[in-house]
């Protein structure tokens, strides 16, 4: 089946799509190198599982929102070409595995049908833009950040100044000063913000989770909201060049501005300015699509169990700023939910709410828009759909990554020890399902997909080895994040690693003894107080590894002996390109320049031409084994090696021609030149590369 040739009505994304096409037999005839074309999937949303022969695809939803509409048609691609299983991210996305790579074009085209994308869900790439959930609902939100969100998506999806950075972006919206979009761990976060009469945001900048998690800085205490999407393509265009590129562990946002400190960070933006596009981008948020909501009359209802009924609204139910409406949250565990109770919670959605719903960075759904008078039929019938569990986002609603179930980077299991944790506290804890204050996370792996260290108490997989050198599953013991509001946070201290297995019993030390010597504190406060040696203290007995039993070598989860497998990672994975397929992609990227020169997009074809420039210097100074770490390094090395002794000529110095970018204004003049310059350029190079070889 070919229809996505001709059923797409964006020529854009048509393109784009037969794009992939066409590398995946260029990749199967042997024609594409492996690493490149791995680059250029998961720029496609098609990232690599643990299992042989399948992919997991990742489909981007702006800051959550998903359609009644949408929902539909993603459970009948699941259907058709996965398993019938949805999960939820902690970005907001959705995922489905097991798929056929063949399959992916095919299946990309009957997704943006109902204008859903796969483009730039994963790689190094503008990442999934989130929010809170709440947005546009929040009783403390002084305005809807929604439209705001949804102006970077479009503004950056398919940008040239951030396909092929040297890793991945993040960036979040906070609908108030909760912060409950997150910004202060993220490479671009906005909270939003009036002052003097004037819609903005506060502005974090270059924090980020991982092995080394680091605070975001602040940027500004109110930029006005026009100022935003200049912004932020003055810090992309300033990452995309000086950032590194060879190095993974090295290659974060929050790494350069480490490096650079903020002055040094903001004196590159300020010399950037030039070459954006736009002074001021002022976005519209009155047209963003209005809420319509249902006037169907819904069904009378008895409540079988009044006091179930009282728990599950004091806990899931969520009061809105519009007079009259709840939102209500659905817990979904782990994520994981599937296409046959999905279809009939859209179908409840469109007919007696707004026919939208919200993913949330803690893996659930909200349903907005939720006429008062109808609570109690909403609960009937989620209950009959088995989404009716108490305690969202409370403590008994633990996030947690896919971990070694599917991921390449997964070291330990961290949906079984989830599973096992909501148990304990289900039958050990029941206070603390109606506790909001104690967070939870899991991650199977350091890289904090599960956001483990910004948690209260969080787990990290990990791995122990005995004298005998016999290695069971382990996991690192955090304590003390916290989300403390307007920008400000707290990273968790590793305390103890201990077995997997006794990681339930971990989590009982822990909150027995919050329970007898926490008094009025909140749980990172009481952490705080107490210190990080305390917990160590009565935590370090369970990290013994001397008297592991047989059980201690199975992971949660799983009923075989553990075995320690790490694979490749992807999703943020530096590619190491050959020299041809990279003078190849210069090519490439001069005709896009044409091409936006043509359409009449000054500012991509010059970004465009920059790159193919880059791409071909980079190419030349592979060949002779010089290290490409950066844009910047590589320019200077390329009048060092090359142009200084004149073994390739560039009138005036490449620096000097290809930094002519930030230094004019970009006008359809200077586009035109430029480009020209940049054809000659890979003329230059291909010619000498040609001798080069024919001497060998």
């Amino acid at each position: 089946m070919q229809s996505f040739r001709t059923e797409i009505e964006n020529q854009v994304v048509a393109k784009d799509i037969l794009e992939l096409e066409r590398k995946i037999h260029e990749f199967h005839g042997g024609k594409l190198d492996e690493e490149k074309f791995r680059s250029l999937r998961l720029a496609r949303g098609v990232y690599g599982q643990r299992q042989e022969g399948v992919q997991m695809i990742r489909i981007k939803l702006p800051y959550g929102k998903v359609t009644s509409t949408q929902l539909l048609r993603i459970c009948d691609v699941s259907d058709e070409y996965s398993t019938g299983r949805l999960h939820i991210t902690t970005r907001q996305d959705i995922q489905i595995h097991y798929v056929d790579l063949n399959r992916t074009p095919e299946l990309w085209s009957q997704l943006e049908k109902d204008d859903i994308t796969l483009r730039e869900a994963c790689g190094n790439t503008v990442r999934n833009i989130t929010a809170s959930e709440t947005a546009g609902v929040d009783v403390d939100e002084p305005f809807d950040v929604s439209p705001y969100a949804h102006a970077l998506f479009q503004y950056f999806l398919r940008n040239p100044v951030s396909q092929e950075m040297g890793r991945k972006f993040k960036v979040s919206f906070s609908a108030s000063d909760a912060d409950t979009g997150l910004s202060y761990m993220h490479d671009l976060g906005f909270i939003a913000k009036i002052q003097n009469d004037e819609i903005g945001f506060k502005v974090m900048l270059g924090g980020g989770l991982g092995s080394q998690p680091r605070h975001a800085d602040e940027l500004y205490s109110f930029l006005p909201a026009d100022q935003i999407i200049p912004l932020m393509e003055t810090v992309v265009r300033v990452f995309d060049r000086y950032g590194e590129r060879k190095s993974r562990a090295k290659a974060r946002m929050k790494f350069l501005l480490k490096d650079l400190g903020l002055d040094g960070f903001k004196e590159l933006l300020a010399a950037e300015k030039t070459a954006v596009p736009f002074d001021s981008f002022p976005i519209d948020a009155d047209a963003y699509p209005k809420i319509k909501v249902s006037t169907l009359v819904v069904p009378n209802v008895e409540i079988a169990d009044a006091k179930e009924f009282e728990q599950w609204k004091s806990t899931n139910v969520v009061k809105q700023k519009q007079l009259g409406f709840v939102a209500i949250g659905i817990k979904v565990l782990l994520g994981d939910f599937y296409t046959d109770k999905a279809r009939l919670l859209a179908d409840l959605v469109q007919k007696y709410a707004a026919g939208e719903i919200r993913l949330s960075l803690r893996q659930n759904i909200l349903i907005p828009f939720v006429k008062e008078e109808n609570i109690e039929f909403f609960y009937t019938e989620l209950k009959k759909l088995g989404f009716s569990d108490v305690g969202y986002n409370k403590a008994l609603d633990i996030t947690a990554c896919p971990g070694t179930d599917t991921c390449n980077l997964g070291i330990a299991s961290s949906t079984g020890i989830a599973e096992e944790l909501e148990r304990v506290i289900k039958t050990e804890y029941p206070d603390y399902i109606n506790n909001e204050d104690v967070v939870i996370k899991i991650s199977g792996c350091m890289n904090a997909c599960g956001q483990h260290n910004m948690a209260n108490i969080g787990f990290q997989g990990m791995s122990v080895r005995t004298k005998d050198k016999l290695v069971a599953p382990a996991l690192q013991v955090l304590l003390g994040g916290s989300t403390d509001g307007n920008g400000q946070g707290r990273f968790a201290d590793k305390v103890v690693k201990v077995p997997s297995k006794r990681g339930p019993e971990a989590l009982r030390l822990i909150l027995n003894d919050f329970d007898v010597n926490g008094g009025d504190l909140s749980f990172p406060d009481y952490y705080a107080e107490k210190g990080q040696m305390y917990f160590y203290d009565f935590l370090t007995p369970l990290s013994s590894v001397d008297d592991l039993t047989a059980e201690d070598f199975i992971d949660w989860g799983n009923s075989e002996r553990y075995e320690k497998a790490i694979g490749v990672g992807e999703c943020a994975g530096v590619v190491i390109d050959l020299i041809a397929t990279l003078l190849f992609e210069s090519e490439e990227k001069i005709q896009n320049a044409k091409d936006m020169f043509d359409a009449e997009k000054w500012s991509a074809s010059i970004y465009h031409a920059y790159s193919s420039m880059v791409n071909s210097a980079k190419a030349m100074l592979t060949s002779e084994n010089t290290k490409v770490n950066t844009h910047v390094s590589i320019i200077k090395d390329f009048d060092e090696k090359f142009v200084a002794d004149g073994r390739i000529a560039v009138a005036g110095g490449f620096e000097n021609m290809v930094l002519q970018m930030n230094k004019n204004e970009p006008t359809k003049a200077f586009a035109e030149a430029y480009l020209k310059d940049a054809k000659i350029f890979l003329e230059t190079v291909a010619k000498f590369r040609q001798q080069e070889l024919a001497e060998v």
